[in-house]
């Protein structure tokens, strides 16, 4: 389960491809980039263990430095290309990377060439940068042998820090020779096992791939000796272009990829033979039900749900038939003991009632830097939590109700927003919506909805009050918005999450 043992077998073969461009990677390919990165990393002094992390966009580059530091056996951090001079600094220091590695394209984006960072070697691929080196022009001088000391390293991502200051997640080391070491279970084991993939596969990954699920699902499907087609940027009839020109069997998605593409024209939504897609996963953000049995109405019973996290403390996983009889649910557990427990008391609660989600059984995490917040992950039972909240059905099916420190406390009731933003979503001039609260003299908080409309234009004080009207008609009062702001866009990612510190602020 290496793409250096695929390119003994299948050299030929596209391990990558660009949707956009055509341009391709082979197995073959692959193996020798990768085997001539990992010696310059080691030439520029990068031991087992240690650090590289990259600014990088969707692009061939970012998976031949992402493979080689995995045959170099470093810890590999990959940064959004979305994020500010100082949270980059932040990251690249946090995380002690020695080397940091951008392109052409993110620096003429302007972030790039203010960067101070210290001490860190300093790369660039794709052009020439002011005050970095070229990696491409240092990786043509390198052998194109393996290493002596090759083993699989591991990932350091960082969270979206949609609430604070992203943290770094960090896991057990394990030195293992390649197909043995980190990564080689997990996704590559799902697939197979649970959706039925193989080397014949085609995974279309639409996100970008430095985000934690985006890169674990393309690099999982690498693993068996699928190919994996990548999107330089999600469109949504770019998607179903890519899907018809590439046959593509599987594909991961997050919820608002479903809206955007679900609100194609009809014409547009029919235009695309779509029949070869066999499995569309989905997870990063709770999927509104209407907006699902669209999605299983236009593409049929394909569509799989997986809960997890970056801090990989368990996970939840639910296909299609099962959903349909558990409608709003993410699954039974597949990985670790599932807890839903008291925030106040601490004690496990039965099925039915509200509590914070914990997983027993992980093989522990540490969120680099940081013992109090890696402390205040785990209870006293040895159980983690990501600080998500929901309950279990009798069958023992985990339904999400919100993150924990996204609730709402109005004149002392618990409120949820993702209740209001589920319904609101459904309004039929609503792109994109956020709930969260605001301070209120009577009540200590109040429910607020953000707005990002399909047509900016149409913003009025008569809208907002439609919406509030609207959201009133299926949700308690007490739930749903008081006051509507309208913006041009949502601080969200890429994968979904919504940067609530940034729409707060």
């Amino acid at each position: 389960m290496h793409p250096a043992l695929h390119a003994q077998t299948q050299p030929d073969k596209a391990a990558y491809t660009i949707a956009e461009t055509g341009e391709s990677l082979t197995y073959g390919e692959l193996d020798t980039f990768s085997k001539q990165g990992a010696q310059l990393l080691r030439s520029l002094g990068l031991e087992i263990g240690d650090h590289i992390a990259v600014m990088l966009e969707n692009d061939l580059a970012f998976v031949k430095i992402a493979w080689a530091a995995n045959r170099a056996g470093l810890y590999f951090t990959p940064i959004s290309t979305s994020l500010k001079k100082d949270e980059v600094e932040y990251i690249v220091d946090n995380c002690g990377a020695k080397v940091f590695v951008s392109s052409k394209v993110i620096a003429d984006a302007g972030v790039v060439a203010q960067l101070d960072l210290g001490s860190v070697l300093k790369y660039v691929t794709g052009g020439l940068v002011e005050n970095y080196s070229d990696w491409d022009d240092a990786l043509r001088e390198q052998p194109k042998t393996a290493l002596e000391d090759e083993c699989e390293g591991s990932y350091m991502v960082y969270s979206s820090g949609t609430t604070g200051r992203p943290k770094g997640i960090k896991h057990p080391f394990v030195h293992g020779p390649l197909g043995e070491g980190n990564g080689a279970t997990g996704v590559p084991g799902l697939v197979q096992f649970f959706l039925g993939a193989d080397q014949d596969a085609v995974f279309l990954s639409p996100a970008p791939i430095y985000h934690a699920a985006p890169l674990f699902w393309s690099q999982g499907y690498v693993r068996i000796g699928a190919t994996v087609v990548i999107m330089k940027k999600f469109e949504a009839e770019a998607a179903l272009r890519a899907i018809e020109k590439y046959k593509v069997t599987q594909s991961q998605w997050v919820p608002t990829m479903f809206v955007k593409m679900l609100k194609l024209d009809e014409a547009i939504r029919n235009r695309y033979d779509l029949s070869s897609l066999k499995v569309a996963v989905h997870a990063a953000a709770p999927c509104p039900i209407p907006i699902k049995e669209a999605m299983m109405g236009w593409w049929g019973e394909i569509i799989y749900e997986y809960f997890s996290a970056s801090e990989s403390i368990g996970m939840t996983f639910i296909n299609p038939q099962e959903w349909i009889s558990h409608k709003g649910s993410v699954g039974k557990s597949m990985l670790g003991e599932l807890h839903i427990v008291d925030d106040e008391t601490g004690e496990e609660l039965p099925a039915g009632e509200n509590g914070v989600i914990y997983f027993g059984g992980s093989d522990g995490f540490e969120y680099h830097g940081d013992k109090e917040k890696t402390r205040e992950a785990t209870n006293d039972k040895g159980w983690s939590t990501v600080g998500d909240v929901g309950y279990v059905d009798s069958d023992g099916y985990l339904y999400l109700t919100d993150r924990k420190n996204h609730m709402i406390i109005s004149g002392g009731v618990n409120i949820y927003p993702q209740e209001a933003e589920n319904i609101i979503t459904l309004h039929d001039r609503v792109a994109d919506v956020a709930v969260i609260g605001v301070p209120s003299e009577e009540f200590g908080e109040e429910v607020k909805a953000v707005v990002q409309l399909d047509d900016p234009t149409q913003a009025s004080a008569e809208l907002g009050q439609e919406i509030i009207d609207y959201c009133r008609a299926r949700l308690s009062k007490i739930k749903s918005p008081r006051s509507v702001d309208f913006v041009k866009e949502l601080p969200r990612t890429p994968t979904g999450k919504m940067l609530e510190r940034l729409l707060k602020d």
